[in-house]
């Protein structure tokens, strides 16, 4: 039975993109109805797995889409009650994003105007300016517009959350973060400025920042150095980060840093928080917390055994309910949330610009966005 279900597509098939279909596939809210990838080829083999439309074109898609929900309206009549029910159907719609917004911004603000939800994975855009105008249409056509994050579900960093909820660290004086993609491959586009929007920080650190803002609020300060290895000197002139350093100010007496590298590397990519408190250190990652006793000297360690499918499916599962039970489960990361991130790259690209501080909440207040606390 597909009744009250969400029709569902899913824009592009690439790795993330197959991942949230595999995982949504699983789940009772959503029906599959179509999937898009710009090989067609991929597309119509994709499909035939899960028994759903197939296209190489974005556009063809949320029209489809679109025709799809729409006749959910043909049996109504004009009464407002009818209406209301025509609304309801019209909402029962969702865009699955993995692709990058370079190849599919336009297609965004097309299924945003159809009043079709959507699921757009980290990050949110290429630039505050793209997330601001993206967020305010999903607030005016009164979709939901959630940014996949899927941090926000692993096991350590859950854990993470708990432990400061319940005060077991008092006075946080120093956080530090590393972010390094290890011998990860990166899609060549994110070597563009003007189709990625930046490098290292946005697309390989969006989460290791969410988790920064979201359990200690948005920095009052921010100075970045970002830079880029390129062999070929000319080329340093027009390839995004691919190392970054940014200090962070959150009050007079609490300071943080990142540091991060798209550097080609042994082995896998690492991501972790380390957070000094009067009597505790917490070493944090996805799939384990360490308590230590700022002697180095490990008092508990708590391990995980969660992985990315989960994280996937929990995204899934959140994004599904906030549309279906929207008073029984809360959105975890809205569009309009996500700004503070947004906020917050700017002002480290701001920063390596013009070598001086810069401050995150004054770009919120483009947006009428006040900044976040914890």
């Amino acid at each position: 039975m597909s009744e009250g279900k969400l029709k569902t597509a899913v824009l592009s098939l690439n790795d993330r993109g197959r991942l949230l279909l595999e995982e949504a596939s699983k789940i009772e809210h959503f029906e599959i109805i179509a999937v898009a990838d710009r090989n067609g080829d991929i597309a119509e083999k994709v499909a035939a797995g899960y028994n759903c439309l197939a296209y190489d074109d974005y556009r063809q898609l949320i029209s489809v889409m679109d025709s799809r929900l729409r006749g959910n309206d043909e049996k109504g009549g004009n009464d407002k009650k009818n209406g209301e029910e025509r609304e309801k159907g019209r909402n029962l719609g969702c865009l699955l994003v993995a692709a990058g917004m370079h190849s599919c911004e336009e297609y965004v603000r097309m299924a945003a105007r159809k009043k079709i939800n959507i699921l757009k994975m980290a990050p949110l855009a290429r630039n505050f300016e793209e997330a601001a105008e993206l967020v305010r249409l999903a607030e005016e056509q009164r979709i939901k517009f959630a940014i996949g994050n899927p941090g926000r579900f692993a096991g350590g960093f859950l854990e993470l959350r708990r432990f400061l909820k319940e005060g077991k660290i008092e006075q946080i004086f120093l956080i530090t973060a590393f972010c390094s993609i290890g011998d990860r491959k990166y899609p060549a586009w994110q070597t563009d400025p003007k189709l990625a929007g930046g490098g290292v920080l946005l697309h390989n650190c969006y989460q290791i920042i969410d988790q920064i803002i979201l359990n200690f609020g948005t920095a009052e300060q921010i100075y970045s150095l970002n830079t880029n290895a390129a062999s070929d000197k000319q080329q340093r002139h027009y390839l995004t980060e691919d190392t970054a350093v940014v200090t962070m100010k959150f009050s007079d007496t609490s300071f943080g840093n990142l540091i991060a590298s798209r550097r080609a590397g042994l082995g896998p990519g690492e991501e972790f928080l380390k957070i000094y408190g009067k009597d505790k250190v917490l070493t944090v990652g996805s799939t384990q917390l360490v308590v230590g006793d700022g002697l180095s000297r490990k008092s508990k360690k708590l391990k995980y055994d969660d992985d990315e499918p989960a994280r996937y499916r929990a995204i899934l599962e959140n994004f599904a309910l906030s549309i279906l039970q929207p008073d029984q489960h809360r959105l975890s990361s809205s569009g309009r949330e996500n700004l503070a991130n947004m906020a917050f790259i700017e002002s480290a690209y701001l920063s390596a610009r013009t070598s001086m501080p810069e401050e995150p909440g004054r770009i919120l207040q483009m947006a009428q966005i006040e900044p976040t606390e914890t």
